[in-house]
């Protein structure tokens, strides 16, 4: 069968306004009337809640280098069917600059998919000069299908000529011009310390996504858009429908508390559907106004976000720490990375220098920094079991964090007769994957797309539990 419409929204660096602007793609797209498949390139949390909030459909990470490409091909042809009796389209938004991180940018991904790219580049305070940036990027990959090209922050319609005239005169190249976009400072996504405003947070008001998509109305060429979607190749995609399928479930459903509020919101949407695969049933709970734990939960799913913005709270609801002390100290599977690791920690320090209690599963002090303490991709060996699977098991994720733990594990003592130890060796040369009892918690956030087994033994493990002892 013949490719689904699809675009790759890239950008020649990092703030040349790709999101604001694959955001009033996928809104104009969606006034008319065509289905958006939403994705992200990359291992980002905050860009598909965005898509999110704007088409109605969840956002899926597509990484090559975290998850392989096999199971990226896969995640994409499940997740960008055909739309009977409808028109859909997939838009997938870059990351960084389009060549920037190897097997992990969005070249890459464009290329493993045959996506076309649409390039944005930010043509503020230059002119005729943008055609030698548009020229270095359509020549740089002859392998890579640069289908056309918008100018973002366009100054006027004589900036506009300028560059313009520039780009079409380039030789040998027959580059589209989809739009010059104006500098538009009225719409603008907040920010914090780990990037824009989630979704969820509704950053963007309806007046200003409406004044967004009449912009990309009036400034883009949305039907050529959609004429550049529709180049890709015939693709197999009888080898790929079920990669994405980890094993199947044997017994009753297993039922697992999820972590997600305001505080713990950072989950990859494939991992989530892996582990209803294994026969999870996934439990919405919220740290910050639950007084309990939900009824008869079998394991707990800790996930990333920002418990430092919300640490009075959390804090206050003394209830839910000690259920969820109580559910690890009797050994029922708890699974936590980064926001929710810092969760089970002793305590938690914020940036005016206030610390709060948190769970104290672990015995770590955590503190908030002005400065990154982690960041990269991470490829794990488990040097031990866990509910992962067995001693050198390897998985694979990514690190993004301002906080650190103020204690090594060798000079803090434990309040229990066990202490924690650490299960994972990671190729950086650190170790991580704190265990304690049945609880195993990361800085680093994995996605699974490479080890579709790990999430099914976690289910297993969580099956294990005895509902009397939880409930």
């Amino acid at each position: 069968m013949s490719g689904a419409p699809a675009l790759l929204i890239a950008g020649t660096h990092s703030g040349c306004g790709k999101t604001t602007l694959t955001l009033g793609i996928m809104a104009a797209l969606k006034r008319r009337n065509i289905v958006v498949r939403p994705f992200k390139c990359g291992p980002d949390f905050i860009d598909p809640s965005l898509h999110e909030m704007v088409t109605g459909q969840i956002s899926r990470n597509l990484d090559v280098r975290m998850c392989g490409e096999d199971f990226v091909r896969a995640s994409f042809v499940r997740h960008n069917p055909p739309a009977p009796g409808q028109t859909s389209c997939a838009v997938v938004e870059g990351v960084m600059g389009l060549f920037d991180g190897g097997e992990g940018s969005a070249a890459h991904l464009a290329k493993t998919l045959d996506i076309p790219v649409i390039l944005v580049v930010d043509v503020r305070s230059a002119a005729e000069s943008v055609a030698a940036v548009v020229h270095g990027f359509a020549t740089l990959d002859p392998g890579l299908q640069l289908a056309g090209v918008i100018c973002n922050r366009v100054g006027s319609s004589r900036h506009a000529e300028l560059v313009g005239t520039a780009i079409r005169s380039i030789r040998q190249l027959d580059i589209p011009l989809v739009g010059f976009f104006p500098r538009e400072e009225t719409i603008s996504i907040p920010s914090r310390h780990l990037g824009l405003h989630m979704g969820k947070e509704t950053p963007l008001t309806d007046a200003a996504l409406g004044n967004l998509t009449q912009l990309v109305e009036k400034h883009l060429d949305v039907p050529l858009l959609l004429q550049l979607a529709t180049r890709r190749s015939r693709i197999d995609t009888s080898q790929t429908s079920n990669m994405t399928n980890c094993m199947p479930a044997a017994g009753p459903p297993v039922r697992i508390g999820l972590a997600r509020d305001a505080a713990f919101s950072f989950y990859y949407a494939d991992n989530l559907d892996l582990l209803r695969q294994a026969g999870a049933e996934l439990v919405p709970f919220s740290p910050l106004t639950d007084s309990s734990l939900p009824d008869k939960v079998q394991g707990l799913y800790l996930g990333g976000g920002y418990p430092e913005l919300h640490a009075e709270q959390l804090a206050n609801n003394t209830t839910m720490r000690a259920a969820i002390r109580r559910f690890s100290e009797t050994g029922g599977p708890v699974y936590a990375e980064c926001g929710g690791f810092m969760y089970l920690c002793s305590s938690l320090r914020d940036l005016s220098g206030a610390t709060q209690p948190m769970c104290a599963v672990f015995p770590f002090a955590c503190a908030m920094h002005t400065t990154l303490k982690g960041l990269g991709y991470r490829h794990l060996h488990q040097n031990r079991t866990t509910f992962f699977g067995p001693a050198h098991t390897t998985l694979a994720g990514h690190e993004f964090h301002y906080s650190s733990l103020l204690h090594s594990l060798q000079n803090t003592p434990h309040h229990g007769q066990k202490s924690p130890v650490c299960a994972w060796q990671v190729d950086n040369g650190e170790q991580e994957g704190y265990l304690y009892h049945n609880t195993l918690a990361s800085y680093i956030h994995l996605h699974w797309g490479r080890s579709p087994q790990a999430p099914a033994a976690f289910v297993q493990a969580c099956r294990f539990v005895s509902l009397a002892d939880n409930h």
